[in-house]
């Protein structure tokens, strides 16, 4: 039995604070790792490649975004532009935090830490470092594989849990006819 204001491990409901924080701590996180991992790539790769499974680990400079779309454009609009985009997804996760999907949120996170990451990097010097290399796909890095899998969890939490539509109920099961 429950008694009025107690949770229980499958009700229980975090505020909105918290899950910003913890959203922020997980897109912090993810652009930590990604960073040092760059910092470890442009030291240890400079004219060497590592074979490790799948991948090579060599060392690559982007200065355009996904695909090095937009790489003979000028750095200023190219950080401008993903400064603006990464704001905008720090805007959405900060509004989601209010939802009940907590997978929106994490993919948030992922696509938010992903994408400090890579401007934090092109910040520096115009260029995202890349350093995981396939053969059969453009040279990547971690924040890149964070936007991905953040974005497809995105999709598909949407799938699962669509976002209800304005005097929705999500609770009632109202018959029409």
């Amino acid at each position: 039995m429950t008694v009025p204001g107690q949770t229980t491990a499958k009700t229980r409901v975090t505020s909105p604070a918290r899950r910003r924080v913890a959203a922020g701590l997980g897109a912090v996180l993810v652009a930590a790792v990604d960073l040092s991992a760059k910092a470890w790539a442009v030291s240890e790769l400079q004219d060497r490649v590592i074979p490790v499974g799948p991948v090579d680990l060599r060392l690559a400079y982007n200065p355009g975004v996904a695909f090095s779309v937009g790489a003979g454009a000028p750095t200023w609009l190219v950080l401008t532009v993903t400064v603006l985009v990464t704001a905008a997804v720090g805007v959405a996760a900060w509004r989601t935090a209010a939802a009940p999907s907590r997978g929106q949120l994490a993919a948030l996170a992922l696509v938010l830490g992903g994408a400090i990451a890579n401007v934090v990097d092109r910040a520096r010097d115009g260029v995202v470092t890349d350093y995981l290399h396939t053969g059969w796909f453009p040279t990547f890095n971690l924040a890149d594989t964070a936007i991905v899998t953040g974005a497809a969890l995105l999709v598909l939490t949407t799938l699962r849990h669509p976002t209800p539509r304005p005097n929705e109920d999500r609770t009632s099961t109202r018959e029409t006819g």
